[in-house]
């Protein structure tokens, strides 16, 4: 099989600061590229060897149950007795409801109070429907309760989509737009205000209305000193060789740089290419392999997929570069999570 040649690197600063074993560990990248499987496979490794770790789904399209073939809580649960290893998927609707109670929600109940409905909106938005960032919000403020969770010795995340990820990243902007904007109305509409005080939470002791996005923004804010410590978390972009996916991994990694976000490690899923020539330990005949000598389809796509990896070099160079195969059975179950995680390794 021919090998992809990738430039060498004569010196990576960066690599000064990398933790060998991340407190945090978070896979992103566009949908349908294996992100819920690599946080499963890395959870899995690092609560077999010892380490107390909690997996966690933020995307709303959860399959980390289906991944490891098992039940996995809206709350942090133990999904094995005999490793120490935890598991939550992120309930939507569960958590709307408490971003609801800081203002965020559909039913006005928050600091915002009925301002929507007064201007014409729905929910607390002028705009209608739910507050810009509601979903964003939630998930990131049970995210933070995980990270200070201290059961846990390292918390992987299985990330929403590239989209939804970026627009956490962005939320203390958007919430510090909106506070102004809600105190900009306030001055211009001090009678109206007065009048409606109750809409505000009734006084000027809470900031006028503004607590609840204030404790948000506090939360924002541990968040992203986590996320931006080089020496605690590791944030892994997931690719397949396809042009468009190295493409999108390619802006993802941008935007993370301009948020300050570590990416120490790129892990490219389904190459084509044998599991042996990967993890030696694997025997030969234990998983069906591409016949790149004899069956034409797989050498056009092995092509193709060397096409895109070399178009990636930028993207490559400085960072560790994990491979994954293309597996010809669905990854499901610990069995199979284990060989990916040989892999990662």
């Amino acid at each position: 099989m021919s090998e992809l040649q990738v430039e060498a690197v004569e010196s990576i600063e960066e690599l000064d600061v990398r933790p060998e074993t991340p407190e945090y560990v978070l896979y992103g990248g566009k949908g349908g590229v294996g992100k819920t499987t690599m946080a499963a496979a890395t959870a899995l490794a690092s609560a077999e060897a010892g380490t107390p770790t909690l997996v966690v789904s933020t995307d709303p399209a959860h399959s980390l149950s289906d991944t490891y073939e098992r039940d996995v809580p809206s709350r942090p649960g133990r999904l094995r007795e005999d490793v120490p290893l935890w598991g939550v998927e992120i309930d939507p609707d569960e958590a709307m409801e408490r971003a609801a109670a800081l203002g965020f929600g559909e039913d006005g109940d928050g600091p915002l109070g009925g301002l929507g409905e007064v201007l014409g909106g729905e929910g607390g938005n002028p705009l209608g429907g739910p507050m810009p960032g509601a979903d964003e919000a939630a998930a990131m403020q049970l995210l933070v309760e995980y990270l200070d969770d201290e059961r846990f010795e390292r918390v992987v995340v299985d990330t929403a989509p590239t989209g939804h990820t970026l627009r956490l990243l962005e939320l203390p902007e958007l919430l510090d737009s909106m506070v102004g904007r809600l105190l900009s109305f306030r001055e211009r509409m001090s009678g109206m205000v007065d009048s409606l005080s109750g809409l505000f939470g009734g006084d000027d002791e809470d900031g006028g209305g503004t607590a609840g996005l204030d404790e948000i923004k506090e939360r924002v804010a541990r968040l992203r000193a986590v996320l931006t410590d080089p020496t605690r978390t590791d944030f892994r972009i997931v690719t397949v060789p396809e042009e468009m996916s190295v493409l999108e991994a390619t802006r993802l990694r941008a935007r993370l740089d301009e948020f300050g976000v570590p990416v120490h490690t790129v892990v490219v899923n389904k190459v084509m290419e044998p599991l042996v020539d990967v993890v030696e330990s694997v025997p030969a005949d234990a998983f069906v392999s591409p016949n790149l000598e004899e069956c034409a389809f797989c050498q056009r796509r092995w092509d193709v997929q060397k096409d895109a990896l070399t178009a990636a070099q930028d993207l490559f160079r400085g960072h560790d570069v994990a491979r994954v195969p293309l597996l010809a059975d669905e990854v499901r179950g610990e069995d199979a999570l284990s060989v990916v995680a040989a892999c990662l390794r």
